[in-house]
This record gives C-alpha cells, sequence and structure tokens, in this order.
C-alpha cells in the first residue's frame, strides 16, 4: 500500500471521528440552560480533538485545545458569532425562548464543529501539532469551513427529520 493510499484512508478514518461528533454537536443546542450548552459545545469539540489528536498521533494538550477552539470561533466575526450567543441566551426567555434557541444552536453547533474538525485534519496531515498551530492562519479556512458545516448540518437536520418521521409514523 503506498504512502498516499495510507493518508487518505487516514484521512477518511479522520473524517468519520468528525463527522461522529456533529451530531453530538447539535444535540447539545438542545440543552435548555443558557450558557452551559456553549459550555458542553466546547467540551464537545475538545474531545473531538483529543480524538483526532490520537488518530493522527499529534500530543493533545486540554487546556491547549480549549483555547484554540475559543479562537478560532472568535474567528467567525462578531455577527455570525452573536447569532450563537444570543441563540443560547434567548433560551432564558420563559416559554419561547427554549425553541427559538433549538432553532438555531443546533445548526451553529454543528457547523462550528465541522470546521474545528476540517480545519484539524488539514493541519494534521501536513504534520502540524498543537504546538505549531497559527491560529491566524487557520482563521480564513475555518470562516469558509464554517460555511460548509452550516450546509451539512443543515443537510443533516433534514435527514433526522425524515427518520424521525418515518420512525414515530408522522
Amino acid at each position: 500500500m503506498s504512502t498516499a493510499t495510507l493518508s487518505v484512508s487516514k484521512q477518511s478514518e479522520a473524517e468519520e471521528i468528525v463527522n461522529t461528533y456533529i451530531p453530538w454537536s447539535m444535540g447539545v443546542g438542545l440543552i435548555p440552560v443558557p450558557i452551559a450548552d456553549v459550555a458542553a459545545l466546547t467540551g464537545v469539540q475538545v474531545k473531538m480533538l483529543a480524538e483526532l489528536s490520537k488518530h493522527y498521533g499529534v500530543e493533545f494538550s486540554e487546556n491547549r485545545g480549549k483555547s484554540i477552539v475559543l479562537s478560532l470561533l472568535g474567528s467567525l466575526g462578531t455577527t455570525t458569532l452573536a447569532l450563537g450567543t444570543v441563540g443560547s441566551i434567548v433560551k432564558s426567555i420563559p416559554g419561547i425562548g427554549t425553541w427559538l434557541g433549538a432553532a438555531t444552536l443546533p445548526v451553529f453547533g454543528a457547523a462550528v464543529t465541522y470546521a474545528a474538525g476540517k480545519v484539524f485534519i488539514q493541519h494534521f496531515e501536513s504534520g502540524g501539532t498543537f504546538l505549531n498551530f497559527d491560529g491566524m492562519k487557520a482563521k480564513q479556512a475555518f470562516a469558509e469551513t464554517f460555511e460548509e458545516g452550516k450546509k451539512e448540518a443543515a443537510a443533516m437536520g433534514k435527514k433526522v427529520d425524515a427518520t424521525l418521521s418515518k420512525t414515530l409514523d408522522i
């Protein structure tokens, strides 16, 4: 087996790792407690980074992982980041708040997780580590893959809805 084939296989396995964490990220958006959902989302992403680093044989640092995740989130710009934060805070509005938050946060969480996963796969594939991760360089790629992630999350949401409807015979 050639090195290129091994790399493609390793990358495919890494993408499966990311795809495992996307539904978890969508799920934490349903946590009804404001800000707890954001903390849980960060935890899901840090766990994903730990698994990706293990997959690539890269030493993992939880503190560095959290720092990088928060840095990447900050790179989304105030409007996009505000949507995620407001989606969390709006849950504190009695009654409708939980529904409004649940409508926005699952897609936001999935898109952020998708983007972080893709950025780190690319970084690790090129021989990178947590120590030489350049957040400034990664911000553009993160923003672009965040947009891809929103589309992926929307498509995944439709599949889940269809499966639930079929399962529940709605």
